[in-house]
């Protein structure tokens, strides 16, 4: 049998800067005043605003990394000291600008979507019980899933009762998150991207690269 594992059997385991410009609306008429240009953006003037400006260009939903946002601030700011930055980054930290998780930093509310290649799909297609337990990380769960391409519909895998940890990297990424928050009971199904599933690779010969995947996965267990 064909397993969803990361690495292992038995687991499956910048944006442009557009120069505003005013154009004449439809109903302009000759002799109306000219059109207002909208307002500029005050430019980043210190090196954590500079940083705010990084983060919300990057837009990476996981936080922007220590080392992309040197590169950025070299390539956009010319800006190399990294004793600047991290004393920046401390500042922001203890201002409550910023929030750090690990070597990542983020802006406080501020949640960036996902690029279009890197989001889960999920459909219900059978709700759990009311009062049945709700899978969530750290829990280990037993699953019966069918795999198939999204492309054909060829089936790849299938298991009656595969166990697995959400969260802990036995299965890949899109397992992870589309099993977590269901309930004993639910079937779901989850259409997985390249991205969130076997990537550029694939795992050959079953799953090509760059595949685009559906699983029908009901949760059997919680323990």
């Amino acid at each position: 049998m064909k397993t969803l594992a990361t690495g292992t059997s038995n687991g499956f385991g910048r944006r442009p800067h557009f120069e505003a410009r005013a154009r004449p609306g439809p109903h302009r008429r000759p002799g109306d005043p000219p059109a207002r240009e909208p307002p500029a953006m005050a430019p980043p003037k210190t090196v954590l605003d500079k940083i705010v400006h990084a983060i919300t260009t990057l837009s990476d939903p996981t936080g922007s990394s220590r080392v992309a946002l040197a590169k950025f601030l070299k390539r956009e700011f010319e800006i190399s000291n990294a004793t600047l930055v991290k004393k920046a980054l401390a500042k922001g930290v203890k201002d409550g600008k910023l929030t750090q998780r690990g070597q990542s930093f983020a802006l406080p509310g501020c949640d960036f979507a996902p690029p279009e290649d890197e989001r889960l799909r999920h459909e219900v297609l059978r709700a759990g019980d009311d009062d049945a337990r709700v899978a969530g990380k750290g829990d280990d769960v037993v699953v019966s899933y069918v795999g198939t391409l999204e492309s054909d519909g060829t089936e790849f895998d299938a298991s009656d009762a595969f166990g697995f940890t959400i969260g802990a990297g036995e299965v890949i990424k899109g397992w992870d998150q589309g099993v977590d928050g269901m309930r004993v009971g639910e079937r779901r199904k989850l259409v997985v991207p390249p991205k969130l599933g076997y990537g550029k690779r694939g795992s050959p010969p079953e799953i090509p690269g760059d595949a685009t995947l559906t699983f029908v996965v009901t949760l059997v267990a919680v323990r």
